[in-house]
């Protein structure tokens, strides 16, 4: 009986190979797995970022709805709004922050405070997973590089509206859609 779980592993190995010989595109069938512990420095400076955008802008929302922040901020960055997480979450047209949190004090006060809480712990590994996976995940919000809270009403939600998640709506302009396969559109 000691043999069975050899004999699983290799089979199991066996698959995969044969997938990666036969050109099947394993890289995008199999999730990499990390911890932000494992990544490098300034890997660990973008996912941190990624996660304060997260927890300061959906903190509260679904699952979804947390991933849907961290689809928009990198779909700005695949669109070409800055070079990196980052500068996209601290980007500012005409002294208007893009992400409201990142210009208000009492959010970013806040900031190292937040980090020993499990809330927070959960978004940071969430924000890793993003961070690693981006190109194999199913995009929630369908490339929106924009959104905004339900309750408000911004002059620019003249650009495609693409869906709601939770108390944020997700929208993108026809310049910004991206295909994954072929880039930029």
């Amino acid at each position: 009986m000691q043999s069975r779980p050899i004999l699983l592993s290799l089979f199991f190995s066996m698959i995969i190979l044969t997938l990666s010989f036969a050109n099947v595109d394993t890289y995008n069938i199999l999730p990499i797995k990390s911890t932000f512990n494992n990544l490098t420095a300034d890997a660990q400076k973008q996912v941190t970022c990624l996660a304060e955008n997260i927890y300061f802008e959906a903190a509260h929302e679904p699952l979804d709805g947390k991933k849907a922040v961290a689809f928009v901020t990198l779909n700005r960055l695949q669109s070409g709004y800055a070079d990196s997480i980052c500068e996209v979450v601290q980007q500012k047209t005409k002294g208007t922050c893009q992400f409201s949190w990142y210009c208000d004090s009492t959010f970013t006060s806040r900031r190292l405070t937040i980090k020993q809480t499990s809330l927070y712990n959960d978004i940071l590994q969430l924000s890793t997973n993003v961070f690693l996976n981006f190109e194999r995940m199913d995009d929630v919000t369908n490339g929106a590089t924009y959104y905004h809270a339900d309750y408000v009403n911004p002059k620019w939600t003249r650009l495609q509206k693409e869906k709601q998640i939770g108390r944020h709506i997700f929208y993108k302009s026809k310049i910004d859609q991206i295909d994954r396969t072929k880039g930029i559109i």
